[in-house]
Formats: C-alpha cells, structure tokens, sequence
C-alpha cells in the first residue's frame, strides 16, 4: 500500500493533480469554519440540538457540519446534485435536450450551463426559505430585509463557489470533484460518530468483555456493510452478443462476441435519496415552521404522520406503542424499489438496444433479433433491478435497525456508506488507470 502511494507521488502530473485536489480541500475546509455575517451561531447550534428528526443530522453530515455551524457553505452542493437529477430527467423527457446530448462535447458544454443556471435559481430559493425561516425564529441579529439578503448572497455563494472547485477538481484533479467533495464532508463527520460509537457501546459497557464485544460487532457490521455495498457496486449481469459477419467492400468483417453489462444496482443511490427526500420534505418544512414529531394523547394527528415520516422513530421495540411508527420504514421500503424500477426505465431502453443491435446485425444466441429481443432484455432487467432493489433496501434499513433498536445514533447511513465506496473505488481505478499506463502497480492490483 505505501509502496503504491510511493510510486503514485513519483508521477509528475500525478503528483500535482493530487495536491491540487489537497489544496482544494483545505480550502472548502476552512469555508466550513466561516459563519454567515448576522447569524447567531449559537442559538442556531441550540436550535439545531433541539431538532428530534434525523433528517437535518444527514443534511448537516452532507454538508461536512457546515449546516451547524451556519457558515458560508452551509447549503454545500446539495443544490448542484438536486440541480443534475433535474437535468438528467429533463433530458430524458424533453427532445431537444436529448439532441444536445448525443451532439457530442458542444452539446454536452451546453448542459452543463444549463445545470450551473439550475443550480444558482435552487440555491436562491433554499438560502431564501432559510434566511426568513430562521429569522422569524430569532437566529439573525437583527430580523430585517438587509440581513436577509446577506444571508442569502452568502449562502448562494458559497454554494456557486463550491461547485466551481468542484469543476476545478475534475478537470485539474483526481477523480470527479463533486464525489470528491461529498465524500470529504461525509468523512470529516466519521470521527465524532466513531467517538459516540465508542462512548456508549464499548466505553459504557458493564464489563469489559461486554465492550470488546461491542467492538468486535461495531467493525464486523461496518465491514460486512463496505463487503457488500462492494459487492452491490460492481455486480453486473453480462448477456452475450454475436455479431454476424457481413462485406463491406472487398472485406468480411463481424463474427466477433461482446456482451451487454447490466449492473445490478442500476439506479445507484438515486432511489435512496429519492425516497428520502419525499419522507425528509414534510419534516424540514415542519420544523421551520416549530412543530416536531411526536406521539402520545398530547400529539395531533399531523405529528403524529411525522414521526412515522421520522427514520429516528422506527425499529423502537421498547413499546408496542412506539414501534408501531415502524409502518413508515415499510412504506420506506416499498418507495425504494418503486423508484429503483423508475429511474432504470427513463435511463435505459431496451427497445433502443434491441434496434441498435439489429442494425448492427448483432444478436442474443437463441434469441429473435427486433421484439424478441426487447421482451428478453426487459424480463433480465426486471429481474435485476428487484434483486439490486432488494440489495439497496438492505444497506438503507441496516443502519436504520440498528439506530432505532440499539440507540447507535451516527450521522452516516446507508446513503453515505454507498457514496463513500463508489466515490473511493471510482477515485482509486483513476489512479490506478494513469499508473498502469507507466508501469506502476496501482492499488486495486497490489
């Protein structure tokens, strides 16, 4: 491993991409510390503790604690992927979008624009309903249009900004800078999690046997989770295709074999953040407005819905009256594999593979080219995304499981283990890439 990263700094151009990509990060890492002018950072961090919903515990490790602390990166790049999902869909469903995007690098330029436009009108609009939401709360110095409107350039900003070191990363970096500062806001929140870990489970143990088998059950779930999200990352189904032979002038070409990869989790963790972002909204929005989830002879019904939206308040077996609230995580469940099949079928056609195939006088063995085709192709996809869907529900729920019946109360979930893996694995074949090409082991192959 040390002999890797070794010969990784002997690579000129290697080297450098790499400490930019560092420099980069010390300097979103210090954007964290800097509050937002008119902010009462304190009472906000007071606020923020009194929240009994977890949803602004995962925006806030998204955000690398920006969020608690009220600094100019508070919103992070939240707003550039929220931005990317609705251009991606966009795409998909308005033509002329589509025509720019098989127009090559011109077309794609032009998407990304239009991305950069969405990601400034998004981050205006949240930094909007913050400032005046936190304002009719007291958390500004003083609740009046001027601090409102620093308070949402700053924010938007900040964010803008974010996403242009992002870009900078990506093309003067490693790896996709994006991923790269997700993945660093995530971790830099793994070290007071593994600290809460520790005190209430290993540390607070009756004996100290009872603490070393904490710890040893601590690494073999986040172990076997990282195994199998692996795992889940780069299964794949490959169907094999033949290409029939054909003259072209006064050669025979074709008669070669390829397949068609189709990955098991096809949806990513588009379905994750999808179905969370249905059961997070109602929550944000109620508690800007003051109202918690609750439960009780004491909590109206609209409480009581969101503490069944509220992840905090499943798999609670201390009472049959709590753990009825666990409906949510079914419904939960149930919303992941309804999104995993969605977003695979406006991603991927098979009636579109199928023609291009026959066009090319390519075929599945034993298998008609045109309709036949397509039914054989849908039937594996169907059967693929259920069992990629089955796999992603099982990374959501075990954090969730372990929270609600344990009291393991951690920042990261099933969504931030995913974006660590993919975006580490991703990152690594990069480096992997340029090495091999000058004769330097990489890290995958070692």
């Amino acid at each position: 491993m040390f002999k890797t990263i070794r010969n990784a700094f002997k690579v000129k151009e290697l080297r450098e991409k790499i400490l930019y990509t560092l420099m980069m990060l010390v300097v979103i890492r210090f954007g964290c510390q800097l509050p937002i002018p008119g902010i009462e950072t304190t009472f906000f961090k007071d606020w923020f503790a009194k929240q009994t919903a977890d949803v602004f515990g995962f925006f806030n490790a998204m955000t690398g604690d920006s969020f608690s602390n009220m600094s100019i990166f508070a919103l992070s790049i939240t707003p550039y992927i929220t931005s990317s999902i609705i251009i991606q869909l966009l795409t998909i469903a308005i033509p002329k979008l589509e025509e720019m995007q098989k127009d090559g690098e011109e077309g794609r330029k032009k998407i990304q624009e239009y991305t950069r436009y969405t990601t400034v009108a998004l981050a205006l609009l949240e930094s909007s309903a913050m400032a005046i939401g936190f304002g009719r709360q007291g958390l500004l110095h003083d609740f009046n249009a001027w601090n409102v409107i620093i308070a949402v350039i700053t924010m938007t900003t900040g964010s803008a900004l974010l996403m242009w070191i992002g870009e900078q990363i990506t093309s003067k970096g490693v790896g996709n800078g994006i991923s790269i500062i997700l993945l660093y806001n995530i971790v830099s929140r793994l070290p007071n999690d593994m600290a809460n870990l520790y005190e209430k489970f290993i540390k607070g143990a009756t004996t100290v046997t009872n603490g070393l088998l904490g710890a040893v059950i601590i690494l073999a779930v986040l172990l076997g989770m990282v195994v199998f999200i692996i795992i889940l990352s780069d299964g794949e189904r490959r169907i094999s295709v033949q290409y029939s032979k054909k003259t072209q002038g006064r050669k025979l070409v074709g008669g070669q074999s390829s397949h068609i990869p189709l990955k098991v989790n096809t949806a990513g963790v588009i379905p994750v953040i999808f179905a969370g972002s249905l059961f997070s909204m109602p929550i944000v929005i109620a508690g800007f407005a003051g109202i918690q989830p609750a439960s009780g002879a004491g909590a109206s019904f609209g409480q009581k819905i969101l503490k069944v939206l509220n992840q905090n308040s499943w798999c609670n077996f201390d009472s049959l009256g709590e753990f009825k609230y666990t409906i949510g995580l079914v419904v939960y469940i149930v919303l992941l594999i309804f999104f995993a099949y969605f977003y695979t079928s406006i991603t991927f056609n098979p009636q579109e593979i199928a023609m291009n195939m026959k066009k090319q006088g390519g075929f599945i063995p034993g298998i008609r080219p045109g309709k036949p085709t397509t039914d054989y192709l849908t039937k594996i996809l169907n059967s693929i995304i259920l069992l990629g869907a089955i796999g992603l529900s099982f990374v959501a729920v075990v954090p969730i499981f372990f929270s609600g019946a344990f009291g393991a109360n951690v920042s990261f979930g099933g969504t931030s283990l995913i974006i660590i893996v993919g975006v580490v694995l991703e990152t690594l074949k990069q480096v992997e890439s340029q090495m091999l090409v000058r004769h330097y082991r990489g890290f995958i192959s070692e």
